[in-house]
């Protein structure tokens, strides 16, 4: 009799791990900053092109990890205009905190990551916060859907924490009972494609969001809820009662919901409390690991470089702490 044999996930077999922590400190400091260059001038295999007239012929000022343009004379490193402008961590500490980052299927919270780099706390805090913000330039292309579109919300913070006689306690099912820090994710996901993802303080605000980001071509699934009753205006629409089934020959959003499985895990289980105007970038980040979840984690980690070669100066995160005194 023959027996049947289950296929292994991805993230179990061999081809998942093709980096390591070991690897990057073992290749050293050295190894790390030409990774870097190597994603910042890939057009010259890591030769240095002036950011300010592209001129690919420059002086090496090697004691300070400079270069300076023969042409114009401007001087600046690897990381000038990126999103690690005015970094001050070692290259290797920097790909070592890539590599926890995309290795965490379901993110990492930042007390760990400060301590597996051995630094501060708000060191690590706005490092992921950066890094977040490098994969959102990929989620957030401003491309529309097409093709098969799930579409669905969930919602996120705004506890209420009941009182404790139950005489005082009140309904907090009643929306002047409800905190005003409650937020919905809204995401539309294409089945076998990309996932993008909304912060609103309505599910509803969804159908807006579908006309500007979803084509009109495009077939979309919803659950029962009845504001996506206006989605069938727009589109052919496939929809699923979910208090009866959750999925009924073939209409779905399993998709979708797959998304949002790894979203509550990484903010309950990682993160335990998100505040609203971060969790936009935690959306984005459950996002970019859903959509490369078949990737190994050594394409990732070059990817996400590149990315954070390839996204400007962040106005948001530079200098983050000393304006938040």
């Amino acid at each position: 009799m023959e027996m049947m044999t289950m296929a292994q996930h991805f993230l179990l077999t061999a081809a998942s791990r093709t980096l390591s922590l070991r690897s990057i400190y073992k290749a050293g400091e050295e190894a790390a900053y030409r990774t870097f260059c190597e994603m910042r001038w890939p057009e010259t295999d890591g030769e240095a092109v002036c950011p300010r007239c592209g001129h690919d012929e420059t002086y090496d000022i090697s004691t300070r990890r400079k270069f300076k343009c023969k042409s114009c004379q401007h001087q600046f490193s690897v990381t000038s205009g990126t999103i690690f402008a005015s970094r001050k961590m070692d290259f290797v500490d920097l790909l070592a905190a890539i590599c926890i980052l995309v290795n965490a299927s379901k993110g990492v919270s930042m007390v760990q990551l400060s301590r597996d780099l051995d630094c501060q706390y708000k060191t690590a805090f706005v490092l992921a916060h950066k890094l977040r913000e490098a994969m959102g330039t990929e989620i957030q292309t401003g491309e529309v859907l097409d093709g098969h579109v799930e579409i669905d919300g969930a919602y996120f913070g705004g506890h209420v924490r009941p009182e404790n006689r139950k005489v005082d306690r009140k309904d907090r099912r009643r929306r002047e009972n409800r905190s005003d820090r409650r937020r919905v994710v809204v995401a539309m996901r294409e089945r076998l494609g990309r996932t993008v993802p909304f912060v609103t303080k309505s599910e509803a605000d969804g159908v807006d969001l579908a006309k500007m980001h979803v084509d009109r071509m495009a077939t979309v699934s919803a659950d029962e809820a009845s504001h996506w009753d206006d989605l069938h205006d727009g589109w052919f629409v496939e929809r699923v009662n979910h208090s009866l089934t959750y999925s009924d020959h073939g209409k779905h959003t399993n998709w979708v919901e797959s998304y949002f499985s790894r979203l509550r895990r990484m903010v309950s289980g990682q993160h335990h409390h998100v505040s609203p105007q971060y969790l936009y970038q935690y959306a984005n980040h459950a996002a970019w690991l859903e959509d490369n979840r078949r990737t190994p984690n050594g394409g990732l980690a070059g990817q996400l470089v590149a990315a954070s070669m390839d996204a400007p100066v962040s106005r948001q995160w530079k200098g983050y702490w000393q304006r938040s005194v």
